[in-house]
């Protein structure tokens, strides 16, 4: 089950102020991200405040046929302390909006033939992975990388397959299953096929179900920590850093398919 929207909340201010704390500890905002090696330091905070002020009007909209955008909020300031000042108020405007709509309203999302539903609970569970995962930018650039927490990472497995990879869109290859295992005692299993991807979790602490038949067997599987397969997922670390079985070559189609072209 996803995390309760409270939850999410509390984990997302949490994962907020970690990345404000990378901020403030760097030599310099002009620092080159290893991660997104096109962002500076300044480019990522401001990636990250300006994004939370456009989700926040998104779900303060409600229900609607594009995404909204922030209107009059000011731009991200140079110096530190400001700047430092203007992430807190625009992720507490996140956070606010959330709060209002409540996790069942309707809004606006990018992610329509996905298995998630477009609703604000969905976003607030799609926006905790986003300042995690960019937490764990910020804090590599400073030298000081965290492990994602427990319950953040175990959730942003099931949540980047069932909103990053899920989608109506063809397989544009042999029809395969992907298996990825958490060490944590969770599993998911993401079916490949002309009818497109989607994700489910498997029964058992980290196995295959005990009644499947060896023909059933997934045709690639993946394990690590929940922390290491969510890294993997958004491409910041490489997909050796896991223990493989199978059929590597899917891990290298998986992550070059754009089920939009």
């Amino acid at each position: 089950m996803p995390l309760e929207f409270p939850v999410l909340l509390r984990l997302i201010d949490e994962r907020s102020t970690a990345f404000r704390a990378a901020v403030a500890s760097a030599p310099s905002l002009d620092v080159q991200v290893p991660t997104c090696p096109e962002w500076t330091l300044f480019d990522l905070a401001q990636h990250i405040g300006e994004g939370r002020r456009d989700w926040a009007a998104t779900v303060a909209a409600g229900p609607a046929p594009a995404k909204s955008a922030a209107e009059g909020a000011p731009a991200a300031p140079r110096e530190r302390e400001a700047l430092l000042a203007w992430l807190a108020e625009s992720m507490e405007q996140l956070l606010d909006a959330l709060r209002k709509a409540g996790p069942d309203r309707g809004c606006w999302t990018w992610w329509e033939t996905s298995q998630s539903p477009q609703t604000s609970g969905a976003v607030a569970r799609h926006q905790l992975q986003q300042i995690a995962v960019h937490t764990y930018d910020a804090q590599i650039t400073v030298g000081a990388p965290q492990p994602l927490p427990a319950e953040v990472a175990l959730d942003g497995v099931d949540e980047f397959l069932s909103t990053c990879v899920a989608t109506t869109s063809a397989w544009p290859h042999k029809p395969a299953t992907v298996d990825f295992h958490a060490s944590e005692g969770r599993s998911w299993r993401l079916s490949l096929s002309a009818d497109g991807a989607r994700t489910a979790r498997l029964p058992g602490p980290g196995t295959i179900p005990a009644t499947a038949a060896d023909q059933d067997a997934a045709n690639a599987s993946a394990w690590g920590t929940a922390d290491e397969l969510v890294l993997i997922l958004h491409d910041r670390i490489p997909i050796n850093s896991l223990k493989l079985d199978g059929d590597r070559r899917l891990f290298d189609q998986l992550s070059a398919w754009d089920p939009d072209e």
